[in-house]
């Protein structure tokens, strides 16, 4: 396993970290896994080395944290484990169980810690995000939570590059802790970041931790414009608003050939993709077979040819960015 450390931070992450979003209770997602199916995911995962886990409040309502800190907390010593979780996303009716208030973020990381069963996160990041959101008082709790000694370090999850860098300098201005990392929805498929997000995290030290380097599993193989051979493929509602154009499918065509002349599997070519992008320090991948694990690992020593790479990029079409059409 090749450990990095996270963005300017001195926290080594292993550079391919296990999702724990299809951990949790199936009454949440129908593809979801619980506990006696996602034990052993994690397991191999800590026997490969993997060391960086990430989790959100919002996953099965909470049951991820729960599954993850159980699993991880029975096999390892905490101090051996990078745990990073999220917020935002709605955990109650009330208009206040949400966002980035002071009073919300100050109530979510304590119930995160209470699931996870641990003193500390040593993550702990924006999640879905809101235009609306104050950004003073969002980075003075994120600071607060640092200076109480509740989480280590405070990221983004796919944040407008202006209103990151924005953030960045009221920290810088008013002395508090800054973010330090970025998770970016970021594959073959979705290269917006490209643009901005990316450039900026590259020149301010920010890692980058991208999630769903495979798409959602469209990067797999078997893909065709009207589903795929997963129960998730079939049922996610994400992947079908996401992915799924002609130029999609013909980029996880490439994958494929290219897959299948190196005798390995697409998603191996498409994870090896993302670790060669400049920036980035590990990438999230999702796991729902124990041999995903594996394929991760691996992906990690395949070097994929300058002939390879023009051949997966070229075939990219841009998308329009939210709220320019």
């Amino acid at each position: 396993m090749e450990y990095v450390r996270l963005g300017n931070t001195n926290l080594k992450i292993s550079r391919v970290g296990l999702g724990a979003m299809a951990f949790g209770s199936r009454s949440w997602r129908d593809w979801i896994l619980e506990e006696p199916e996602a034990r052993p995911i994690i397991d191999r995962a800590l026997d490969l080395g993997i060391n960086f886990f990430d989790s959100s409040d919002y996953y099965s309502g909470g049951e991820s944290e729960v599954l993850l800190g159980r699993c991880l907390l029975a096999r390892v010593a905490r101090e051996q484990v990078v745990i990073a979780t999220k917020a935002g996303n709605p955990m109650g009716p009330a208009v206040t169980e949400r966002g980035y208030s002071r009073k919300h973020l100050l109530h979510a990381v304590d119930a995160s810690l209470a699931r996870l069963g641990t003193d500390y996160i040593d993550l702990y990041q924006t999640h879905i995000w809101d235009l609306e959101t104050g950004l003073e008082e969002m980075v003075d709790a994120f600071d607060h939570l640092v200076r109480a000694g509740k989480i280590l370090h405070a990221g983004i999850t796919t944040m407008p590059a202006w209103q990151l860098g924005k953030c960045l300098a009221i920290a810088r201005a008013a002395g508090r802790h800054p973010f330090v990392s970025a998770q970016n929805h970021y594959n073959l498929i979705h290269r917006e970041d490209e643009r901005e997000l990316m450039p900026l995290c590259r020149s301010e030290g920010l890692g980058l931790i991208p999630y769903s380097p495979l798409a959602r599993g469209f990067l797999c193989g078997g893909r065709t414009a009207k589903g795929g051979p997963t129960l998730r493929a079939r049922t996610d509602e994400f992947t079908h608003m996401w992915h799924g154009r002609r130029s999609d499918l013909k980029v996880a065509a490439r994958v494929e050939r290219i897959a299948a002349r190196r005798g390995v599997p697409p998603a191996q070519v498409a994870l090896a993709w993302v670790l060669t992008r400049p920036g980035i320090s590990g990438a999230l991948f999702g796991a729902t077979r124990v041999e995903h694990v594996d394929d991760a690992v691996e992906a990690m020593s395949l070097t994929l040819s300058a002939a390879e790479l023009r051949s997966l990029e070229s075939a990219y079409e841009p998308k329009a960015l939210p709220g320019t059409v």
